[in-house]
């Protein structure tokens, strides 16, 4: 009922059904569900509608990208160091990493903040390491 509501509200039910009829009809469930989810999204925002969603999915794709981008030059960064022969650290590098860690569990820890970027918190990391470098 609530879809009937919304697609009679913003497309008008005699709209509808005209529209239907010059469907084919292999075609007009297909018609229907997006009639009824263009019709809900316009109730919740009149002014873009079904486009604000998918702006935000196609913003959510675009930095779900970026993040997958930063971790496989991690990953292959990484990986190209493994293969290289490592001196054992020295207890000035060992005492930044562990500084670099214990400021990174801080950071974490007095957000609390559950929607924090991976990403931020790996490029902090990556600062300090570099800075102490």
């Amino acid at each position: 009922m609530a879809h009937f509501a919304a697609v009679h509200k913003v497309f008008g039910a005699s709209n509808a059904s005209k529209l239907l009829l010059t469907i084919p009809p292999n075609k007009r469930l297909e018609t229907v569900v997006t009639l009824c989810y263009e019709a809900l999204a316009r109730v919740r925002d009149p002014v873009y509608g079904c486009v604000g969603h998918i702006f935000s999915l196609q913003q959510q794709a675009v930095t779900l990208q970026a993040e997958l981008a930063y971790v496989q030059a991690r990953i292959s960064t990484l990986q190209h160091h493994q293969h290289l022969p490592m001196p054992p650290p020295t207890p000035s590098q060992t005492d930044v990493a562990a500084a670099c860690c214990c400021n990174l569990a801080s950071l974490v820890c007095t957000t609390m903040d559950p929607s924090i970027d991976i990403t931020d918190l790996c490029n902090v990391l990556d600062q300090q390491l570099d800075n102490s470098m």
